[in-house]
């Protein structure tokens, strides 16, 4: 590629990484959240999540701000007999078997979204220090941070 082409690339790069830089760090640390499911009650052992949380969990996964749901009024619960009783328990040790499993990679996606969120941090900040490209830079960030609340109103 000639050094026009390159250029232009690079100013191209420039631009789309400072408009979705906040989107980016946004859905990093979203999903890092997720990976442990924090978002909702039952990564906080069945106690609701704190708010922005929840919120940004569901961003994430269903693009909307959350929706109030109406209480729900609780049900009589019938006695469990000893069969059911021992099923519940037998699904509680295969939840765990299984979570235990999984941690690994919860820990690398967590990890995961941590080296992005910083390396989206890292580049803005590149981006912000060229002067040639500070306002345009700036813009770009700003506009990249207003559309999605705007979209999500």
């Amino acid at each position: 590629m000639n050094a026009a082409t390159m250029r232009k690339l690079r100013q191209f790069h420039l631009y789309i990484g400072v408009f979705f830089a906040p989107a980016i760090l946004f859905f990093a640390i979203s999903g890092g959240l997720q990976a442990f499911r924090l978002q909702q009650a039952s990564g906080w052992d069945g106690a609701p999540p704190p708010q922005w949380m929840a919120t940004m969990g569901s961003v994430h996964i269903d693009q909307r701000l959350p929706v109030a749901e109406p209480e729900k009024k609780p049900e009589v619960a019938k006695p469990k007999t000893a069969e059911e009783l021992a099923k519940d328990a037998a699904k509680d040790a295969e939840r765990k078997a299984k979570g235990q499993k999984a941690l690994p990679m919860k820990i690398f996606t967590a990890l995961l979204a941590a080296a992005l969120a910083l390396a989206t941090l890292l580049g803005a900040a590149i981006a912000l220090s060229m002067k040639s490209t500070r306002r345009i830079s700036l813009i770009m960030l700003a506009t990249g941070a207003v559309v999605p609340v705007v979209l999500l109103l």
